[in-house]
Protein backbone atom coordinates (compact mmCIF):
# COMPACT_ATOMS: atom_id res chain seq x y z
CA UNK A 1 0.00 0.00 0.00
CA UNK A 2 1.20 3.25 -1.06
CA UNK A 3 1.88 5.66 1.82
CA UNK A 4 -0.15 8.73 1.77
CA UNK A 5 1.28 12.18 0.28
CA UNK A 6 2.33 14.86 3.12
CA UNK A 7 -0.45 17.25 3.28
CA UNK A 8 -0.20 20.41 1.40
CA UNK A 9 -1.90 23.40 2.62
CA UNK A 10 -3.83 25.07 -0.54
CA UNK A 11 -3.71 28.87 -0.82
CA UNK A 12 -6.53 29.44 -3.57
CA UNK A 13 -8.19 27.35 -6.08
CA UNK A 14 -9.69 28.44 -9.42
CA UNK A 15 -13.68 27.01 -10.78
CA UNK A 16 -14.09 27.12 -14.33
CA UNK A 17 -17.84 26.91 -15.75
CA UNK A 18 -18.24 25.45 -18.81
CA UNK A 19 -20.88 26.17 -21.38
CA UNK A 20 -21.01 25.35 -24.96
CA UNK A 21 -23.55 27.80 -26.39
CA UNK A 22 -24.96 31.54 -26.08
CA UNK A 23 -27.47 30.46 -23.35
CA UNK A 24 -24.94 28.33 -21.55
CA UNK A 25 -22.97 31.74 -21.68
CA UNK A 26 -25.98 33.84 -20.25
CA UNK A 27 -26.25 30.69 -17.81
CA UNK A 28 -22.47 31.26 -16.49
CA UNK A 29 -22.49 35.23 -16.52
CA UNK A 30 -25.86 35.07 -13.94
CA UNK A 31 -23.75 32.58 -11.57
CA UNK A 32 -20.77 34.50 -12.07
CA UNK A 33 -22.12 37.65 -11.26
CA UNK A 34 -24.06 35.74 -8.01
CA UNK A 35 -21.19 34.35 -6.93
CA UNK A 36 -19.55 37.78 -7.19
CA UNK A 37 -22.01 39.28 -4.78
CA UNK A 38 -22.23 36.46 -1.95
CA UNK A 39 -18.11 35.88 -1.90
CA UNK A 40 -14.50 37.56 -2.23
CA UNK A 41 -13.72 36.24 -5.86
CA UNK A 42 -12.36 37.31 -9.02
CA UNK A 43 -14.24 36.48 -12.03
CA UNK A 44 -12.24 36.20 -15.76
CA UNK A 45 -12.99 36.44 -19.06
CA UNK A 46 -15.80 34.54 -20.21
CA UNK A 47 -14.77 32.74 -23.32
CA UNK A 48 -16.64 31.75 -26.44
CA UNK A 49 -13.81 29.93 -27.50
CA UNK A 50 -11.30 26.58 -26.26
CA UNK A 51 -8.86 28.37 -23.86
CA UNK A 52 -5.75 26.13 -22.38
CA UNK A 53 -6.23 22.32 -21.32
CA UNK A 54 -10.65 23.41 -21.22
CA UNK A 55 -12.66 21.33 -24.22
CA UNK A 56 -14.92 23.97 -23.84
CA UNK A 57 -16.20 27.56 -24.00
CA UNK A 58 -15.46 28.71 -20.08
CA UNK A 59 -15.60 31.41 -16.89
CA UNK A 60 -12.83 31.27 -14.26
CA UNK A 61 -13.65 31.84 -11.04
CA UNK A 62 -10.99 32.42 -8.27
CA UNK A 63 -10.80 32.38 -4.51
CA UNK A 64 -8.48 31.86 -1.59
CA UNK A 65 -8.65 28.52 0.15
CA UNK A 66 -10.87 30.36 2.91
CA UNK A 67 -13.72 30.34 0.86
CA UNK A 68 -13.54 26.93 0.12
CA UNK A 69 -15.85 25.35 2.42
CA UNK A 70 -18.49 28.25 1.55
CA UNK A 71 -18.09 28.23 -2.33
CA UNK A 72 -18.14 24.67 -2.82
CA UNK A 73 -21.68 23.81 -1.28
CA UNK A 74 -22.71 26.90 -3.13
CA UNK A 75 -21.60 26.02 -6.30
CA UNK A 76 -23.07 22.22 -5.71
CA UNK A 77 -26.55 23.36 -5.21
CA UNK A 78 -26.08 26.48 -8.13
CA UNK A 79 -24.29 25.67 -10.91
CA UNK A 80 -27.20 25.21 -12.47
CA UNK A 81 -26.66 22.70 -16.17
CA UNK A 82 -23.15 23.82 -16.02
CA UNK A 83 -20.28 22.06 -15.56
CA UNK A 84 -17.80 22.67 -12.76
CA UNK A 85 -13.91 21.69 -13.21
CA UNK A 86 -12.52 22.93 -9.37
CA UNK A 87 -8.98 22.46 -8.85
CA UNK A 88 -6.19 23.81 -6.31
CA UNK A 89 -2.94 26.10 -7.15
CA UNK A 90 -0.16 23.89 -5.87
CA UNK A 91 2.04 25.01 -8.35
CA UNK A 92 1.97 21.92 -10.66
CA UNK A 93 -0.64 22.73 -13.01
CA UNK A 94 -0.34 19.26 -14.22
CA UNK A 95 -1.25 17.82 -10.98
CA UNK A 96 -3.92 20.36 -10.23
CA UNK A 97 -5.65 19.83 -13.66
CA UNK A 98 -5.65 15.53 -12.83
CA UNK A 99 -5.07 14.53 -9.57
CA UNK A 100 -6.08 17.33 -7.85
CA UNK A 101 -9.06 18.09 -9.73
CA UNK A 102 -12.85 17.70 -8.92
CA UNK A 103 -16.36 17.88 -11.22
CA UNK A 104 -19.65 18.96 -10.16
CA UNK A 105 -21.72 17.99 -12.82
CA UNK A 106 -20.57 15.91 -16.04
CA UNK A 107 -16.53 15.25 -16.17
CA UNK A 108 -15.13 16.76 -19.57
CA UNK A 109 -11.10 15.15 -20.98
CA UNK A 110 -8.85 18.41 -20.76
CA UNK A 111 -5.98 18.85 -23.00
CA UNK A 112 -3.40 18.78 -20.44
CA UNK A 113 0.09 18.69 -23.35
CA UNK A 114 0.67 22.23 -22.65
CA UNK A 115 1.28 20.66 -18.84
CA UNK A 116 3.25 18.05 -20.08
CA UNK A 117 7.17 18.36 -19.96
CA UNK A 118 9.03 19.32 -23.82
CA UNK A 119 10.99 16.68 -25.29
Amino acid sequence: MRSPMPLQEFKAYHAHLYYSDHDGLSEAQHIAHQVAELFDVSVGRFHEKKVGPHPMWSVQISFSSVILAEIMPWLIQNRGTLDVLLHPLSGDELWDHTQGACWLGKSHTLDIRQFLPKI
